[in-house]
């Protein structure tokens, strides 16, 4: 059996692939902030007879990091890790002059410090996976530059980093940071209250791209999911 851990896996894009991953007869370490929500991420997930691990916490907490890999390591190891997990730092989104400091610092240890140690948690795992891979989740606002996403793109432009030299320092492993285009997601939604998000694809239609990555395991690198699908 294959294990993964999926964090941020309470809504949106996380419980979407907890569930595509279940579907494909994975184990899960799932993990959120919010436990009654979560729950039912995992009972989702178990519905479709995957053996799931839910774990309420923080990502920015060292003892909850080592506690969702300690998870894995009971199921018998560790081939996949998702990062998920991420802040917008100001909700609504606001132009830089006007960002919050503190919530810039809240964003940049959620979205990059806890990725980076919760890989480090999990690196000797994964190295001895037969097929071991780690999803860094990206945005195409850490490439290109929209107004009012300056920090949050900061943000993530810093995992993209922290994702390539991941590669080139553990050629053994597939590392994707993945820029999964827009979604209709309550993360969405509070960063631009009031944009019609009607026709923005929903997290189930993109969860398939991840899927795929895990079947045709190309190369490390940066991957657009739209870019991906239309391939």
């Amino acid at each position: 059996m294959a294990v993964a851990i999926v964090t941020g896996a309470s809504r949106g894009l996380g419980r979407a692939l907890a569930e595509a991953l279940a579907g494909r007869g994975w184990d899960l370490v799932l993990d959120a902030r919010t436990a009654e929500v979560l729950e039912e991420s995992a009972a989702a997930a178990r519905a479709r007879g995957a053996r799931v691990v839910a774990l309420a916490g923080d990502v920015t907490d060292a003892a909850h990091r080592r506690e969702l890999v300690a998870a894995a390591e009971g199921f018998g190891g560790l081939d996949l890790l998702v990062n998920n997990a991420g802040v917008l730092g100001a909700e609504p989104l606001v132009p830089l002059d006007r960002h919050p400091l503190d919530g810039f610092r809240a964003a940049l240890e959620v979205n990059v410090v806890a990725p980076l140690g919760l890989l480090q948690e999990a690196l000797p795992l994964l190295r001895t996976a037969p097929a071991g891979a780690v999803v860094n989740l990206s945005s195409d606002a850490a490439a290109e530059a929209y107004r009012t996403w300056g920090a949050y793109g900061a943000t993530k432009a810093a995992l993209d980093q922290l994702s390539a030299v991941l590669a080139v320092e553990e050629p053994g492993l597939r590392v994707w940071w993945v820029d999964p285009g827009g979604m209709r997601t309550d993360m969405l939604a509070a960063a631009e209250p009031g944009e019609d998000l009607s026709g923005t694809p929903a997290p189930a239609d993109v969860a398939p791209v991840f899927l795929r990555l895990l079947d045709e395991r190309p190369a490390s690198g940066r991957y657009s999911a739209p870019a991906f699908l239309e391939a």
